[in-house]
């Protein structure tokens, strides 16, 4: 007979979110919070009612929520992922695990929402994302930005 090892103690858990890679061209938004985390990408955590829904319409709702009703885009495929740390004021230490999908901004007015104070379009194989980001958010971003100049470089030597 074996014992298992497996009990929760040994697992770890993550908070689950959804991010906007939302692009104009070779711009990337990005928005800033009013939170200490500081600059941010759209996009944000399912709530426990969202367990189902597809992760389309979570970001669909977050986009809605920090970006205004008015703004259209189209969703493309998973690019990164971002594992983030950071403590809250209200859950102490907490782990986000968060999927980064590419979307093409259409069109529209964008209006913040309550949580965020500025948004800024970066020109994102120029952009630095140390710049504006630290953890698993800077991370991630390193990882999307050189693959979008590895992208380029393909399309140019073809």
């Amino acid at each position: 007979m074996t014992t298992s090892t497996n009990s929760l103690k040994e697992k770890d858990l993550y908070f689950v979110a959804v991010k906007g890679l939302l692009r104009k061209g070779d711009e990337l938004l990005l928005t800033k919070d009013i939170f200490k985390d500081g600059w941010d990408i759209p996009g944000g955590r399912l709530k426990p009612h969202e367990f189902e829904t597809p992760l389309a319409d979570v970001l669909e709702r977050k986009i809605r929520e920090e970006l205004g009703p008015e703004v259209q885009y189209m969703m493309g495929e998973a690019k990164v992922f971002f594992r983030h740390e950071r403590t809250e004021p209200d859950a102490g230490h907490v782990r986000i695990f968060a999927v980064g999908f590419e979307c093409q901004f259409l069109q529209g007015s964008i209006q913040l929402g309550e949580h965020h104070e500025q948004y800024d379009w970066v020109n994102v194989k120029a952009f630095d994302p140390k710049e504006r980001f630290t953890g698993g958010w800077c991370k991630g971003l390193e990882e999307y930005v050189a693959l979008v100049k590895q992208q380029d470089q393909s399309s140019e030597s073809a």
